[in-house]
């Protein structure tokens, strides 16, 4: 498993959107498989996206509404060792799908990499 975001990996036959709202028109739409159970609530995005909160809230928030309710060992089984989940930060920016992983990494013993570092350099 590993993370990156639409922009990198979206075309990926592997990439698996965990965003609430995925690119869905133009020719960056994604058409790949979704898991809305690790998509952040509307009303954190919104909390995020107005500025009102900080990373530490977002991460205590994103653990209490979302992850505290799911089992780590049945959300890997279900996207799979090969799943690519994105969202839409560039790698290395804070963003929930590391987030995701951090969780996963911690619960499981497994190690989760963000794929795109040397890809989003070569955009520069």
């Amino acid at each position: 498993m590993e993370t990156s975001s639409f922009k990198l990996a979206g075309s990926d036959p592997r990439a698996v959107s965990i965003a609430r709202y995925p690119p869905w028109r133009g020719p960056s739409a994604f058409r790949g498989k979704r898991y809305l159970a690790l998509a952040p609530s509307i009303g954190l995005l919104k909390a995020w996206k107005a500025g009102e909160i900080s990373q530490a809230e977002y991460t205590q928030r994103f653990y209490q509404e979302t992850l505290s309710f799911l089992d780590p060992g049945q959300v890997f089984q279900e996207l799979g060792a090969e799943a690519i989940l994105l969202c839409y930060k560039d790698p290395g920016k804070f963003c929930h799908r590391r987030l995701v992983a951090s969780w996963l990494e911690e619960s499981l013993g497994v190690s989760i990499p963000e794929r795109g570092f040397r890809e989003l350099e070569g955009l520069k």
